[in-house]
């Protein structure tokens, strides 16, 4: 477990040059969040970035948002490494897509405050964690180099902390933020400098601090 209160670090020389950035529930990309301000910082920079809007935001299914991050990954350049970035839903989806047959290929994978599995049960977005995969198996986020998740302690979607929801369930590192909320706009990211120092290759020990 980290802390991300660290200064931004000086960006590696040689980032990835491909990106696929995943929304969560609800989210319809909105002009202040971080998401959207990473896409363009990445862009910006001259570098392949796939941002998509994933069908039918307010009531998804694993089955059309799976479908649509494999259309967005088989249009991304495969001689180049691929960083991915998941918020909130995307991350249970994420999760998901590399327990089954074909797991998607990344090098670099961040899962940002993936929600508690036993609160999304509860939900009408429940078919994300059908079955048992969040029961006592480890899993994988991919990441041939390297993967964290970051989530902050006040996160009312983790009821019971990031570390103690997540630390046994995933195969990485928890960066934990601290009154980080839901790490969204409304609890203050959207421009977020430390996600933009990880995702161009500083690793995230350094990164987060």
């Amino acid at each position: 477990m980290t802390d991300a209160t660290a200064p931004t670090p000086t960006p590696l020389s040689t980032p990835p040059t491909a990106y696929l950035i995943l929304h969560g529930w609800q989210n319809h990309r909105p002009e202040g969040h971080w998401q959207r301000w990473l896409a363009g910082q990445l862009e910006a920079r001259g570098h392949v970035v796939r941002y998509p809007q994933l069908p039918d935001a307010d009531e998804p299914t694993p089955a059309a948002w799976g479908a649509a991050v494999r259309r967005e990954l088989d249009g991304l350049p495969e001689d180049v490494p691929l960083t991915v970035l998941c918020h909130s839903l995307s991350c249970l989806l994420w999760l998901r897509l590399q327990a089954g047959d074909a797991p998607p290929r990344a090098d670099r994978v961040a899962l940002v405050a993936p929600p508690s599995p036993e609160l999304i049960a509860g939900q009408p977005i429940h078919a994300f964690v059908a079955g048992d995969l969040f029961d006592g198996r480890r899993l994988s986020p991919g990441g041939s180099a390297e993967a964290v998740v970051v989530a902050g302690d006040d996160d009312e979607w983790l009821p019971l902390g990031p570390v103690d929801t997540w630390e046994a369930r995933v195969d990485a590192p928890i960066v934990v933020v601290p009154r980080g909320g839901h790490l969204t706009p409304d609890s203050g990211y959207g421009e977020w400098p430390v996600v933009l120092a990880w995702a161009l290759g500083v690793p995230a020990a350094e990164a987060f601090g």
